[in-house]
Parts: C-alpha cells; structure tokens; sequence
C-alpha cells in the first residue's frame, strides 16, 4: 500500500501531527494530485482554532485549499486531464450545481459547498484528491510561488469583479498581505489609482512597487486626515481587523463600493443615515468561482503577477499557523513536498 505523509489535525489550537497515510483513491468524476506545494492561508487559521467549524469534519483533518502539482490518477470517467498533467486544487471541492446561486454563476455562495480543508480532506498531505470538474489548469511556473493564487489570488480577483472596477477609477485597498497585493496588481492592470493601506511602511513600499500610485499609513487619525484628491470608487478590506473600519467609510466617497474581503467576526459601527446620506454600496465577497479562476490563469500566464512566499516543511506547518494567528508572519507561506 503506498502511503503519504500529510499534517493531521490534533485537536483545535493544538499543533498538528506528522502521520503516514494511505494515499487516496480518486473516485468517479475525481482525479488525484501529486502535489509540489501548498499555501497556508488565514482562512486554515479560523478552522484550525475551531473559530469556523464545518458540520461534519474531514476524515482524515487535512487542513489546507492552495494546493498546486499534477495529476497522479484518475477516477471513472473523468474527461479533459490527462496523467501529468499540472492541476490545482482550491477552496471548492464541489458545490451543488443545482441551486439559485449555483446556476447564477454564485458557486461560491452555494450552501451546499463542500471546501477543502473544511468539508474534505485538503493539500496539507502529498497527495489530494479533488472533483475533476473543479480541479484548477495551472499554467508553468514554481509550485509553492504558485500554490497562494488557488486562493489568495482568487479572493482578490474576486473582489476585484465584486467591486465592479473600472479603468480610470480609484480603488483603496486596506491590507497589504499576500491578499491585499495580489488585489493591487490587479487593480493596478485595470487602470485604477490604487491608493494601498497598511500599518507595515515596509508592506506599503512593496505595494507602491506592485502597482499602488498612493500609500496611506494605517494610523488612528487617519479617519481624519485621508485626502480628498484619493477618496476611492471602490473600497476592498483584506485586513482582519476591525480598526480599519472608519477609514474605510473615510476613504470612499459618496455613490462608492465598499467591499468585506477580510474575515472579520467583531462587529463594527454602521448608521442607516450614513447609508442614506452618502448612497454607499457595501457588500461582501467569497473567494471566487471557477469562471474567475480560470481568468486569473491566463493573465497569470500572459503576465505573471507577484507572489512572495516563505517556503517551509510540512513540519512546519504549525509554526506557520501560530505566526499567521499571532500577526508575525511577512509574507505568505508556502509547503513544499
């Protein structure tokens, strides 16, 4: 029996352990990856603390949804990859294919979703096994600078469409992680003034050297002192905190879009009479769908975007959560196999 190495959940909080398993079986209509990399993302954060359960847990409990490498196996009656073959596997490991949101093209939102990492078992292991029908064709290129666009990249393309951004518009971007500058390159690529936010002058340097016209230190008087000339069309928050909301409100202007991107569980302060005063659209956003990831590989191929990561073990998996949920990391991290 061939067996793999994967990260195995401990228990919440608790560091994950390092076990041989057997290596998975594709089923029908699934294929199985041999991967040569894996991001770690906040979104594993939350499952790993127990701050997001999903109802029933993967068994085994592999964390993990940014998984790059190429096709192992192939389940009954899969059609279009071949053995190989490079594949992804993202957040979504299925949806419904059924529902309202599913036939809108809002697969994302489907509540009969089943995620990697969440609802199966994910990409902290050597191998995964994914549905053919949402694995990701992902272009040539290093696995683990790769593996953060099956999610990070996503998120940000897709609040990029959710934000309905247009050439010549002003988008402020709060965050400057690896969510925050993948969403100023694309931003950047659409014609937008891109005015970036960070409390990191170091993470502000390399967003203005991704793309970003205007930076904007994270301070507490900056509600008060955000320039007019930069009041944005688009507001995007890929900071998990919920300070940053009243610079928020502060930097968009009157008509705009503000978009949730970050997972923020805390409330924060929102008056009707300022939604009414100012006609400010706000909403959130998931990730992305399979229409949208297809896109961001092909603009990845054409022109590759930016991906700095710090490649570690899959022993290291839980020092990078801990770092991740302590706010010490500097860029995203990165599993190489």
């Amino acid at each position: 029996m061939a067996l793999m190495r994967a990260a195995v959940m401990n228990g919440f909080g608790q560091p994950l352990r390092l076990v041989d398993l057997p290596v998975p079986v594709p089923g029908p209509g699934e294929i199985l990856i041999r991967l040569e990399a894996s991001g770690v993302c906040h979104s594993d954060v939350h499952i790993w603390k127990g701050d997001t359960q999903a109802p029933v847990a993967p068994d085994p409990f592999i964390l993990g949804h940014e998984g790059v490498g190429e096709v192992a196996a192939l389940g009954a009656g899969v059609e279009g990859w071949a053995l190989g073959e490079r594949a992804g596997a993202a957040w979504l490991h299925d949806t419904c294919g059924i529902c309202d949101l599913c036939l809108a093209g809002e697969e994302s939102f489907c509540p009969a979703q089943r995620a990697h990492g969440f609802n199966v078992p994910g990409t902290f292991a050597e191998y995964v096994v994914a549905k053919a029908a949402f694995a990701v064709k992902v272009p040539a290129g290093d696995g683990p600078a790769l593996a953060p666009l099956m999610c990070a990249g996503l998120t940000a393309y897709g609040a990029i469409e959710r934000a309905k951004l247009a050439h010549g518009e002003t988008c402020a971007i709060f965050g400057c992680g690896g969510l925050g500058l993948f969403a100023v390159q694309l931003a950047a690529r659409r014609g937008a003034t891109v005015v970036a936010v960070d409390t990191d002058p170091a993470k502000l340097d390399m967003a203005r050297r991704m793309g970003a016209s205007a930076t904007e230190l994270a301070t507490a008087t900056l509600p008060d002192t955000w320039p007019q000339a930069l009041r944005a069309h688009a507001t995007i928050n890929f900071a998990p905190t919920p300070r940053t909301w009243p610079a928020m409100q502060a930097a968009t202007r009157p008509l705009g879009r503000i978009i949730a991107a970050a997972m923020v569980a805390e409330p924060v302060p929102l008056s009707q009479e300022w939604l009414t005063w100012t006609g400010i659209t706000l909403t959130g956003t998931s990730v992305g769908t399979r229409t949208q990831m297809a896109a961001l590989m092909r603009l990845h191929e054409e022109s590759p975007l930016e991906s700095p990561v710090e490649v570690i073990r899959l022993q290291d998996a839980s020092d990078a959560l801990m770092a991740l949920h302590e706010g010490r990391a500097k860029m995203r991290y990165s599993i190489a196999f």
